[in-house]
């Protein structure tokens, strides 16, 4: 890949985005791993204002840490970005008591997890609505449209996905030409919504090297190995079972005669 040409390439896509949106601007939630990185900077490359958000929630110490650093660095070089600092813990622990106790615990904490996401979108919008702004999505090819691994009106829910064309190996690269922070570069991917150390690879149970490589395969199973053919598992089984957040939302089309 010709990391500045598409550097160059989808800056000018999301400019020209916005102009045709008739907004002012682009506002994106900045979680301290290598995709928001990446987008963010790109969002400034297009010199339009772009506003940076933290919204930790009980957020593992080292997100927020990467997070800051990245923001800084960011705002240091283009004029354009700001930032601005939610911490949303406390409205996130009311929510949760709110609720009431369920006897299956992982599933209660698997659903919370993505009661985050959805918090951190309903803020992103408070924002993009004062200032006329784009909420800029952070999602790559292998998460939005092979295992599918983001919240439903959560992070899925943005405005525009300026990485959903590009694999996880490729935002990687991108990354290296956009100068984005090492400490970044170097972290393990993980989407921070358990407020512990656990990576995208500790749930998924396959790397996101596998996951392309499942993605993009076309040969023979009985000639692969015993872990390919897990991964492989693993990718179908997302796959399948993530449909309904890749497609559309189903409309059903009443028939004229009943109308």
């Amino acid at each position: 890949m010709k990391s500045q040409k598409t550097i160059d390439y989808i800056a000018n896509w999301m400019k020209e985005y916005l102009n045709s949106s008739g907004q002012n601007g682009f506002v994106i939630g900045i979680s301290g791993g290598i995709d928001s990185a990446v987008t963010s900077a790109l969002c400034a490359q297009t010199g339009r204002p772009t506003l940076c958000v933290e919204l930790p929630i009980h957020q593992h110490k080292d997100q927020v840490s990467r997070a800051r650093k990245h923001i800084d660095h960011l705002e240091g070089r283009f004029g354009n970005v700001s930032s601005v600092k939610v911490d949303l813990s406390n409205t996130f622990d009311t929510f949760k008591n709110s609720l009431p106790e369920i006897e299956d615990k992982n599933l209660r904490d698997f659903s919370l997890a993505n009661s985050r996401a959805r918090l951190r979108m309903t803020s992103l919008y408070y924002f993009a609505g004062i200032h006329g702004y784009l909420v800029a999505g952070t999602g790559n090819k292998v998460e939005d449209f092979g295992v599918g691994f983001y919240t439903k009106y959560g992070d899925g829910g943005v405005d525009l996905s300026p990485l959903a064309d590009l694999m996880k190996s490729e935002v990687f690269e991108l990354a290296k030409d956009l100068s984005i922070i090492d400490d970044i570069q170097n972290a393990e991917p993980t989407d921070g919504l358990f407020g512990d150390s656990r990576t995208d690879e500790d749930q998924i149970g396959a790397s996101y090297d596998e996951l392309e490589w499942a993605m993009t395969f076309d040969g023979e199973t009985s000639e692969i190995s015993d872990r390919e053919q897990e991964v492989l598992k693993i990718y179908n089984t997302m796959n399948k079972s993530n449909q309904h957040k890749m497609q559309p939302v189903p409309v059903c089309e009443i028939p004229r005669e009943l109308k």
